[in-house]
């Protein structure tokens, strides 16, 4: 019985910035997980004060949204064997200080901002953020 998910995976504009794009979509396919669609875009603060509206009432949510929409991202659909939680596991620590070795934050974030990708923290979350991008 094989427990195949989507999830959304988002690189963010630290990332994009210093071109990590195709070494982080390496990291996931070797690590079983495909990627079903993909695209760069720009999203407006508008936009992102949307997508992060699960984090409204926290205190950093002003940040996040202005880093999200500060340059342009790449969203992107993966899908495999409890998906969810690998896409997790492989990004590491919000705070890359704090991420495993060989995970995407330790290796290629900055700071606990600028953690250069963002990944859904469950099914229902996965299905709402994929819909926000891949659904217009």
């Amino acid at each position: 019985m094989s427990n195949n998910e989507r999830t959304l995976s988002i690189i963010k504009p630290d990332a994009i910035e210093r071109n990590l794009s195709e070494q982080i979509k390496l990291i996931f396919t070797k690590n079983n997980l495909t990627i079903i669609d993909s695209k760069k875009l720009h999203i407006s603060k508008d936009e992102a004060a949307e997508f992060y509206k699960v984090h409204q009432s926290k205190p950093f949510y002003d940040q996040l949204c202005n880093y999200l929409s500060s340059g342009p991202i790449e969203v992107i659909i993966l899908e495999g064997e409890n998906a969810i939680l690998k896409n997790r596991e492989l990004m590491g620590a919000t705070d890359p200080k704090n991420a495993k070795e060989g995970t995407i934050r330790k290796l290629y974030g900055i700071s606990i901002d600028k953690n250069s990708v963002h990944g859904s923290d469950s099914a229902g979350n996965a299905k709402t953020e994929i819909n926000f991008f891949f659904k217009k």
